[in-house]
């Protein structure tokens, strides 16, 4: 778990769909900061500035709201699918030493055996829902899949956790694993493997044996 980052963000005075737009033409995202019995606060964020906090995966963050300090996790973020930038970002207020419970991104390391076996890595899970205190979120769950032979499967209740890090996610669900590749799905994935051309006939002459015989 890395140094919380500090996330300066301004109020929002404005709102509604066409200052929404503004602000993203601007560069900037529109968020909202809740929790803790206080009221909802519409806030405004640089893009780049949050942008690198994000896909870091890191979730517990240091609210900067116009010189008051508060400590928060990122909840819900809105991506565009095209161009990448975050549309929209949740903060959520909390106290360092309260339980939450996040969702935690999970992190393939290595290169599995089990393909140069004739396999393929199927990444089926990529995040997992756990239960700690504010300040022991991790920023990612990582799974070594250096050690994946051909059949090889992780489960969620086969990963390494951190101390007094609790998952809620199902235990017998998989994670990743190596499954494998007969020679005919391969022919399928590979390039020009459509309907056979018909040879031998000019294409006049296969249109005419397709077509129906006329009755005399």
């Amino acid at each position: 778990m890395s140094a919380d980052s500090k996330v300066s963000v301004k109020k929002r005075q404005k709102l509604g769909t066409a200052e929404t737009r503004r602000l993203r033409l601007s560069g900037l995202v529109p968020g909202i900061v809740y929790g803790h019995k206080q009221e909802p606060q519409p806030v405004v964020v640089d893009e780049t500035l949050i942008h690198p906090i994000v896909v870091s995966g890191h979730k517990v963050v240091d609210l900067d709201v116009e010189g008051v300090l508060e400590k928060a996790i990122i909840r819900d973020v809105q991506v565009d699918p095209f161009t990448r930038l975050i549309q929209h970002i949740d903060f959520m207020r909390v106290d360092p030493n309260e339980r939450v419970t996040v969702d935690v991104a999970i992190e393939l390391k290595g290169t599995a055996p089990g393909i140069l076996s004739g396999g393929m890595l199927e990444h089926q899970l990529h995040s997992i829902k756990v239960d700690c205190l504010a300040y022991q979120i991790p920023d990612s769950i990582v799974v070594k899949v250096s050690d994946l032979q051909l059949g090889g499967v992780i489960h969620v209740n086969e990963l390494e956790i951190p101390p007094g890090v609790h998952v809620q996610t199902q235990g017998e669900l998989i994670v990743v694993h190596v499954v494998k590749v007969s020679t005919r799905e391969l022919d399928l994935a590979a390039p020009g493997a459509a309907e056979p051309e018909v040879i031998g006939k000019k294409a006049g002459e296969a249109e005419a044996d397709a077509a129906p015989a006329k009755k005399k």
